[in-house]
């Protein structure tokens, strides 16, 4: 019996999930009455578990995967290979993982190897057990599959609900089955699993996250519905806990005495860059300067592949919530060892910069160091040099600002030539407390000091994109290519409802963007103009090509400054390394075949840290304002659909819509070339960018949504012909009811 169980195991691990009785039974040229004793041990097998029996009939060794399934892919893996988890792991303990090939396997799979799969993608795949795992050779790619929600679990006299927290989700669903333990008030990760009934969706109810009453609770939602990974494994603490500063050597040069200094927000609790500029003393360099950008020094404790390197690679960037930072490096490293405090020797990696007087950089160099900061500046403590008036903080080093200032006045002439896009829109903070209650919503205050810090980094980045290139070595490059044809006429239509021309024809260029910005400036359209214009361009991203940055108007440009809190700079830190031979801790030959699939992969985490921000700001100014229903608000119209009008407040910028409902009783018809809404009965029109008043009706803190009325009515316009599907216009509001006949 025990040499036909060995058979059996041996002839299933071929091929898995592949073999039924009778296949088993010819394979091992089992015949007569030994097939009663295959019959028997099959189903000890199976009941012992060591076997599993398939819908199919076939057989498998419990824990192996079934020789076709559909694998989704998590992760990339340190050779640049996607790794995959099978989809809906419903067996115990994690979800193997699986090395995901993609190409063709055979004749008969020809043509469907050739999908490009990235971060997210589903694909049905071959499976291949190996002697190091499991691989999946794609078959076809497929859809991404049921949608991850999150919800709010409740019971209430009708039983458990779950209450979605994506505003765009309307819909309460019923749980078809409530997990053990599970208490009111619970956030919840779903998906559908069906229809109960023709009202109710019922949904399968995957992970507890914990309680929806907890005051951190908006954060949580928001990093994960944005799939943000949150915290850091024992691994990767321990690793960053062992970590201590290098030494002075061979690779590193003594900046000690050079009086750097960082400048930052009142409320930084990391410093990443610190600055120094001085006279150029080259007499061919008349009324030049020499300006210093030092950075923390990352890379000499984050090794290529490392578990801490594993860890950032996967979160990409840091993400700025307005209660807390979910960091991309442990606070061992972004709080401590990286953090350019003053008066304590840190690891920097740093660029010397000469400029003309006009502004125009010279040349650059780039070396690593040992530093130590002079001071920490606010940036109102900064401004306060510069602006002749010195405090406690600024006085010590005003020689020092006094120069950094000078420098900066300098650039400024070449910025004026380069006319970067100047997009001036508030910026808003909001206040939150240990209690998770919003204090305030304030409006952060923009100093020359700001201005300052930014084009230093700038040309700090611009150095190292030109470094890399002039050498010929390929890194992950910052693009933003210009904007797209279809946007630039979206900017054309619209800007003549505000008394402005733009021909979107012509060549685009940030000179033509900011002349129409400039004319717009002191109109009550200004700020509206300014976020046309945002949106006609386009979304910047990470890549290896060459293309520029056409918000900047730039032609080289890369991340650099930021390593703490931006993977991209810690590639380009070490591709510096090894281009220039500043250590051996340089790009490796893994990371550099994986380039392209790094620079995809954090392009997407910038974008979902940009979008958890966004929501985890709309729920707190939502709970801010619950207790304001009622309330009337000075508002701005920024946008419109036929189902009715998008607005800001301008008291704490918090985004809310209008129903068409709101409007009254009358039709509307939405025009999308000028983005309005007009009466078709009056003529009256709102426009995008009105400034207007707006009653608070609902306000909705679990979604961040928020509903308004219009108290404003609307601007005289002519009587439009009755056509609410016109060519140009598109029906909206409420339909008349049919008449009998």
């Amino acid at each position: 019996m025990s040499e036909l169980r060995q058979q059996i195991l041996s002839a299933i691990r071929e091929k898995p999930d592949r073999l039924t009785r009778k296949d088993l039974a010819r394979r091992l040229g089992i015949k007569g009455e030994d097939r009663r004793e295959l019959r028997t041990l099959l189903r000890t097998l199976v009941e012992d578990g060591t076997l599993i029996l398939s819908s199919k009939k076939t057989y498998r060794e419990t824990g192996d995967l079934p020789n076709v399934m559909v694998i989704r892919v998590t992760d990339i893996d340190d050779h640049g290979d996607m790794v995959g988890v099978p989809d809906n792991w419903k067996g115990d303990g994690e979800a193997p993982k699986v090395l995901v090939k993609e190409g063709n396997i055979s004749k008969k799979s020809k043509g469907h190897g050739s999908a490009q799969l990235g971060m997210g993608s589903r694909a049905l795949c071959r499976i291949k057990p190996t002697d190091d795992g499991y691989v999946a050779q794609v078959l076809k790619k497929l859809g991404r599959g049921p949608t991850r929600h999150l919800g709010i679990l409740y019971q209430d006299g009708r039983g458990w609900s779950v209450r979605p927290v994506d505003k765009k989700i309307r819909d309460e669903a019923r749980p078809n089955r409530v997990p053990e333990g599970a208490e009111n008030n619970t956030l919840v990760e779903y998906r559908a699993s069906g229809r109960k009934s023709r009202y109710e969706r019922s949904v399968e109810i995957t992970k507890i996250l914990g309680s929806a009453n907890d005051p951190k609770a908006f954060t949580l939602i928001s990093l994960e519905q944005h799939g943000i990974p949150i915290g850091f494994d024992d691994e990767v603490i321990e690793e960053a806990k062992g970590l201590s500063l290098p030494k002075l050597d061979k690779y590193r040069e003594d900046l000690r005495e050079l009086p750097l200094l960082t400048i930052d927000p009142v409320d930084a609790k990391d410093f990443d860059d610190a600055i120094f500029a001085v006279r150029d003393e080259d007499p061919g360099n008349k009324d030049g300067w020499v300006i210093w950008v030092a950075i923390a020094d990352v890379a000499a404790f984050v090794a290529p592949d490392s578990a801490l390197d594993q860890c950032a690679r996967k979160k990409g960037n840091s993400v700025y919530l307005p209660d807390r930072v979910e960091p991309m490096l442990p606070e061992e490293l972004s709080a401590d060892l990286c953090s350019l405090r003053p008066n304590e020797d840190r690891a920097c990696m740093a660029v010397k910069m000469r400029f003309r007087a006009d502004g125009v950089k010279l040349d650059h160099k780039f070396t690593r160091g040992l530093m130590r900061s002079h001071a920490r500046l606010t940036y109102a403590q900064a401004q306060e040099g510069f602006d002749g008036k010195p405090g406690p903080a600024a006085e010590p080093v005003i020689d020092i600002l006094t120069d950094i200032f000078a420098a900066y006045k300098s650039l400024q002439t070449a910025r004026s030539q380069r006319s970067p896009l100047a997009i001036e829109l508030p910026e808003r903070r909001v206040h939150v407390n240990e209690e998770g209650q919003v204090t305030k919503v304030s409006v952060r205050e923009r100093f020359d000091a700001h201005k300052l810090i930014e084009e230093f980094m700038v040309q700090a980045n611009v150095a190292a994109a030109e470094a890399l290139d002039q050498a010929g070595v390929t890194s992950i490059v910052r693009i933003h290519e210009p904007p797209a044809r279809e946007k630039l006429q979206g900017l054309s239509d619209f800007v003549p409802s505000v008394g402005l021309k733009f021909a979107a024809g012509e060549r685009p260029s940030t000179k033509r963007f900011n002349a129409l910005m400039a004319k717009a400036r002191d109109t009550d359209f200004g700020e509206a103009v300014g976020m046309a214009v945002l949106r006609s361009q386009s979304q910047a991203y990470y890549g290896q090509d060459v293309k520029g940055h056409f918000g900047l108007n730039l032609t080289h440009y890369a991340h650099f400054t930021s390593p703490i809190r931006r993977y991209a700079d810690l590639v380009v830190h070490r591709a510096l390394i090894r281009t220039f031979k500043l250590g051996l801790d340089g790009t490796t030959e893994a990371e550099f075949t994986r380039l392209k699939e790094t620079s995809e992969h954090i392009s997407d985490t910038e974008r979902r840290a940009m979008a958890a921000e966004r929501d985890a700001k709309d729920r707190y100014i939502a709970r801010y304002l619950e207790k304001r229903v009622g309330a009337e608000f000075e508002a701005r119209i920024n946008g419109s659909s036929k189902a009715g009008l998008f607005v800001t407040l301008d008291e704490t910028g918090a985004d809310g819509f209008i129903p068409i409902r709101m409007l009254g009783d009358d039709y509307f018809i939405f025009d999308d070339k000028t983005r309005s809404l007009t009466n078709a009965t009056t003529g009256g029109i709102y426009r995008f960018g009105r400034k207007v008043k707006v009653r608070l009706k609902e306000a909705t803190p679990i979604t961040g949504g928020l509903i308004f009325e219009m108290v404003t009515p609307p601007e005289k316009g002519p009587k439009p012909k009755h056509n609410p599907r016109g060519r140009h216009g598109k029906y909206s509001g409420r339909r008349p009811k049919k008449r009998r006949r």
